[in-house]
This record gives structure tokens, sequence and C-alpha cells, in this order.
């Protein structure tokens, strides 16, 4: 495969760009030349429609961008992903997240075998479990219900759950479920506070049962059970269930091994929310909803795989991205859901996207000479209107947005959910109009402000607009829905990474500052502080066990 860069489209698009940098495009103005345009540039799909229309771009950018998709072998990667193909080179693993959803008689293939039966089989014992806690038949030590479920877990075996538990908080009908993943001891201290040992459930969730901030917060919570219990270890069998593969150490903690549930090497953390990590979830809301998450996602797979590139949602939301990423140069993404559900919504996709492309390296290990992942962020509307969105409105950078919006709430109470909805549909108005110096001050005389006040206060009001937007639709967030935006977003984030040529699967980032923790904590412990650090780290560990040493 050539270079990217080198490539025929990506040289049109650079043109392309410049052209209409150029030409000063403008949004609105493209709606009056082109009145389908917002019929053109509106796609629906598994219950979720995207209007991209009020992005700087036209069809021929599409058409130029749909050109590079295919020279970057797009599709090539598609095939390979759902083929259960070594896409995660670094670590020699598949990326079979795909295959969790799938509830249909399709089978998958990893390393030469079908993975459908483990993962059903998991399916059917996570089921069970859950009804025995939901029913009151799986009871603690004592004999009492269980009455609260503590999930601990980092990264993605916490922000998918908590975030998807949190999104369906309106299907919520079983015991109240929390999470602990910082390895700060407010944390985990704070969340014990209310609660009853006896009545507790703890669910540990760490692949290797090595995960220093989750292990850390698990003898800490079996600390706390067992001070209930006079130091009685049978109680731990009642109170902590496990999601791991390394069974042994499950075992040398004190959980019953016949109370892990598995997961495996193909299912990246940040994937994760649809294997067994997902329990807290079924818990939550029932192994029926949880099927309805898992239905939606899939359906979104399917559309994903067959779709012709022109009409498939995650394609087009990741080409819209690169266009910006690569050709306008914008470097950060806003995510905006207007419902109060979707709250941790952004944070989740900040750790999808930005832990799975923030690479400077290609698949190859030669480092890519062009931008890569954009810096994700955001928060619910409305609160975001009165933090951040001035930045984004009269701001010097250009931020794309992307505004997620039912049509229905789940609690239609009074007119809160038009006000909502007037709200979202308003700023992506906003954003592409703007407001000109002369409407600004023809408001302000018409306020009665004299000339001279008006042309002072006038250029504070100005907003350039032609920002852009996408706008996601739905009747209401659903599992279903859920579900299906959730993947949505993943085969995004997959698209760009294969166009970009990095592995989107591993995460090696994170290791360094693991393992230079680990020396650091040693010193910490010790009170010895040593000489092979730079002076600021130096003098900073020092600091820290001199000031500890005289409290």
């Amino acid at each position: 495969m050539p270079s990217l860069q080198q490539t025929a489209p990506w040289k049109a698009l650079t043109k392309h760009w410049q052209a209409i940098h150029h030409k000063k495009f403008q949004i609105q103005e493209m709606f009056q030349k082109d009145p389908q345009r917002s019929n053109q540039m509106r796609l629906q799909a598994v219950g979720i429609t995207l209007d991209y229309s009020k992005n700087l771009l036209t069809q021929d950018t599409i058409k130029l961008l749909i050109e590079l998709a295919h020279a970057a072998e797009l599709l090539d990667s598609l095939h390979k992903m759902y083929a259960g193909a070594c896409i995660n080179s670094t670590e020699q693993r598949a990326a079979l997240h795909i295959a969790l959803r799938n509830r249909t008689e399709r089978r998958f293939i990893v390393n030469k075998q079908d993975v459908m039966p483990r993962v059903r089989t998991v399916l059917k014992r996570m089921a069970k479990f859950v009804e025995q806690i939901r029913s009151g038949t799986w009871r603690g030590y004592s004999g009492k219900q269980i009455t609260d479920v503590v999930n601990i877990g980092i990264g993605g075996s916490n922000l998918g759950p908590l975030m998807v538990t949190t999104a369906l908080g309106h299907y919520h009908d079983g015991p109240k479920v929390h999470f602990v993943s910082n390895i700060d001891g407010t944390h985990i201290i704070e969340t014990l506070k209310p609660l009853n040992p006896e009545t507790t459930l703890f669910i540990i969730a760490s692949k290797t049962f090595t995960t220093q901030e989750t292990l850390t917060n698990a003898c800490t919570a079996k600390d706390w059970l067992l001070k209930a219990y006079d130091n009685n270890l049978k109680a731990i069998a009642y109170h902590f269930v496990a999601i791991s593969t390394a069974t042994e150490k499950v075992a040398q903690f004190g959980i019953d091994t016949n109370h892990i549930f598995e997961f495996w090497d193909w299912v990246g953390g940040r994937y994760s929310l649809w294997s067994a990590i997902g329990l807290p979830i079924a818990i939550a809301i029932g192994m029926p909803r949880f099927y309805e998450l898992l239905d939606g996602a899939h359906a979104m797979d399917q559309h994903f795989e067959t779709a012709a590139f022109r009409e498939n949602l995650p394609v087009l939301m990741a080409l819209i991205g690169i266009w910006y990423t690569n050709f306008a140069g914008f470097s950060t993404q806003a995510i905006l859901p207007y419902d109060q559900y979707l709250c941790y919504l952004p944070a989740y996709l900040q750790q999808l996207d930005m832990e799975s492309n923030g690479k400077s390296v290609t698949k190859a290990g030669k480092p890519v000479d062009y931008a890569t992942g954009p810096v994700i962020w955001g928060a619910s509307g409305t609160d975001g209107q009165h933090a951040f969105y001035q930045l984004i409105h009269q701001g010097t950078q250009i931020i794309p947005c992307d505004f997620l919006l039912s049509v229905h709430s789940h609690n239609e109470v009074s007119d809160h959910h038009l006000k909502l909805l007037a709200n979202g549909l308003a700023q992506t108005e906003a954003l592409m109009r703007g407001r000109t110096y002369e409407e600004s001050y023809q408001e302000l005389i018409k306020q009665c402000y004299t000339p001279q006040a008006a042309a002072a206060l006038a250029p504070h009001r100005v907003f350039s607009g032609n920002r852009p937007t996408n706008t996601l639709l739905v009747d209401k967030f659903t599992p279903y829905t859920l579900g299906a935006l959730l993947a949505l977003y993943e085969h995004k984030v997959f698209v760009q990474g294969a166009i970009w040529n990095v592995n989107s699967f591993d995460q090696w980032g994170v290791e360094l500052g693991k393992q230079l923790a680990g020396v650091i904590l040693k010193e910490l412990q010790s009170g010895i502080a040593s000489n092979d650090h730079d002076p600021s780290t130096h003098n900073l560990i020092q600091t820290i066990i001199q000031q500890r040493s005289q409290s």
C-alpha cells in the first residue's frame, strides 16, 4: 500500500480543502444554492438519523473521501475484522467484539475455532446469575438478600458499564449498582459508607487479576466485608464474583472459581461492555433488556458490514472526521448529548477514540506524517451551554460537534423535553448561522442603545458562524438504540484507524507510567528516594516522604 499522503485521493482532498477555504465556503449559502442539501446529506439506519448537512463539505468532498477509503483498502480491513484475523498485530490478537452481540447462528472464527459456543455459554451463566441476584435467590453469608452491587474495575472494566448503566437508568428495577475505579481511597470509602456488608455483592473485573487499581480496591472491599463477619473467610464466596481469565489468582483472593465469568483476549477493554464485563448492566436492568442492548449493536454491525460506503453511517461519520482532522486541521471534537442519562457518554467515547487512535506510528512501526486521533471531550446539554459553548461559538479554534437528541424523553415532565430539544437544535443553527456586526448593531439600536454604545458593544456580539456539526436523532434512548449508537461510534473509530493505518486495538501508551509508578511506590513505601529519577521527580518524592514522616 502506498503512503497515505501519496495517494491520489489525499492529494485531491488537500487541493479541495484549499479551494473551499480560499473561497470562504459558507454552509448557510450552500443551503440557498441547493434546496435538497438537507435531504441529500441525511442518513437513517437502525433507528438513528444522521444529519450531516451542517458541515464544511460538498457532495464532491464525500466522493473524494470515499475514494480515500478505497485507496486505504478499508473494505479489506473490515473483512479481516469480521473474519477474526489478527488485526491487533502488536499483541497478536483478533478484535472480535462484534461476536459478543451476535445472537444469530452466524459463526465467528478465531484461530480456526468458532467462538460463539463459548460466548453463548457465558451469556447463559450471566442470565442465571442475574436472575438469582434480582430474585433474591442468591443471598449473602448471613442469609440476607443482596440490595447493592459494587463493580470494581478500571478503564473499560469500569467506564463502559458505568456509562451504560447510567444511560439506561430509566430501566433500573434491580439492586442498586455502584462503581469504584480510582485508586484514590476516597472513591471506595465513600462508596461503602452507606452500604451494609451483609447485603452487598462485589464484582471484581480484571482480565489478568493484576491491575493495581482494581486489586487495591478489591482488597479494601474484602477487608471491609471480613470485618463485618469476624474474619470468616467463608463469607467471601457469598459476596464476591470475578470477571477474569486468571482462575488461579482469583482463587488465591478467596473467590469461588465457580463464580468466575470468562472473557477472552480478543475482547479489548474498551470494547468489553458487551461481554461478562456488562454484568452490572444486566443486574440493573435485567437480562432481557441486556439482550436488547446487544441486538441494537448487532444490527449496527450488520449495517456497517453490508451498506455501501455512501450510505454507511459509521463510514460517513469517520470520513467527515478525517476531513476535519487531516485537511482542515481541526484537532478536537465535542460530543454533546442532550439527555441527562447520557452524561458519561462523552467520557466513554473519549476513551474509545483517544485510546484507540492516539497513535504516532503505523501498523508497521513507521512514524506517521499526518494527524491521527483528535481530542474528544464534551458534556451533556444544557449544562455544557453554560460552561464551554462560549469557546465553541466565538473562540479562535473550530471545534466540530456531534449533537445527540431524542424525539421523546423517558421523563416527559411539563415542557422540559421540548425546551431541551429547542436548545439543542438552536445550537446547531447558531453555530452555522452566526451573527454579523451589522445584525448585532441593529439589534442593539432596537434595544435603545445609542449609536456610539451600539458600535462599541456590537463587535463583542458577533459570531463568525460556519462552525460544523452533526446531528444524531433517535426516537428515544432505549437499550436497543443505545446499543446501535455505541456500535456506530466503535465502527467509526475502526474506520479512521484503518485509513490512518494505525493499530486501534492496543494501548501501549498507558504502560510506561504504570512501570514508573511501581518504582516510585517502592520508594514512597521505604522512605528512600532513588537518584535514578530526574531532579524534579526526585525532589517531589523527597518532599512527600519528608512531609508524610512528620504527620
